[in-house]
């Protein structure tokens, strides 16, 4: 226990670090020269990619293996990951671990793509505006914005299907007792995210089909289409 609560410490001393206010320089992908950025990943990442998550996984994520093994059994990854995946993508992927509620921590106009999957619901709405500010102002001019969330029309329509408890449980009133961050928060449907990235500044605001658009890796990074809103904008 003494080891879990170091972390925890270790974890909120980083985050207070970066809410006050330290920005890097991500890395550029070799292959196409892009700097491209996944936000609220968890272990859903692609080579080239810069991953921001608050998640203990993203602490340790540069930590030796033998740390990548012990929190396996005790981070919620199990659920959805061997033990081999789970250090595989761990050590060979780029990951930064920063509280996106405030920020991310990029300097100015340094991204060519920001990324980001089933992680907008889990903010409240004004933490929301705030981060997709803070991704307009880190986005160069022409960069793109994908974001993929639970549809919120999706989510309706299973109550008008008699789908009373499902809509409830896996949209509205999420809840993890481990875990505060897995709580949905706020929900959108087409229009009420495009009249947000409007307000912010974003321009040629589109809905896009799974794994179609301009951002890079969607092929890697989209998932469950059944129930996603896929939007991408650009910064003008």
């Amino acid at each position: 226990m003494s080891f879990i609560r170091s972390l925890i410490d270790f974890s909120t001393a980083t985050i207070g670090r970066m809410r006050r206010g330290q920005r890097i320089s991500p890395q550029t992908d070799g292959r196409d020269g892009y700097v491209k950025i996944n936000l609220g990943c968890g272990l859903a990442v692609a080579k080239g990619w810069t991953n921001v998550d608050a998640s203990l996984n993203a602490l340790v994520a540069s930590w030796p293996r033998s740390v990548h093994k012990l929190l396996y059994r005790l981070s919620g990854s199990n659920r959805y990951y061997s033990l081999e995946q789970c250090c595989d993508l761990l050590g060979n992927h780029v990951f930064i671990h920063h509280d996106l509620s405030h920020s991310i921590p990029l300097k100015d106009q340094t991204a060519d793509f920001i990324y980001s999957s089933h992680f907008l619901e889990h903010l409240f709405k004004r933490d929301a505006e705030r981060l997709l500010t803070d991704c307009y102002r880190a986005l160069k001019t022409g960069g793109i914005v994908r974001i993929s969330i639970p549809d919120l029309a999706y989510a309706v329509s299973l109550y008008a299907h008699g789908e009373k408890e499902k809509m409830l449980a896996d949209y509205f009133f999420v809840e993890d007792k481990d875990s505060f961050l897995a709580m949905h928060k706020y929900m959108y449907d087409f229009e009420l995210l495009k009249a947000l990235l409007e307000k912010i500044g974003f321009s040629q605001i589109v809905r896009c089909a799974y794994q179609e658009g301009r951002t890079p890796d969607i092929k890697l990074l989209d998932n469950r289409p059944e129930d996603s809103l896929f939007v991408e904008a650009v910064k003008p």
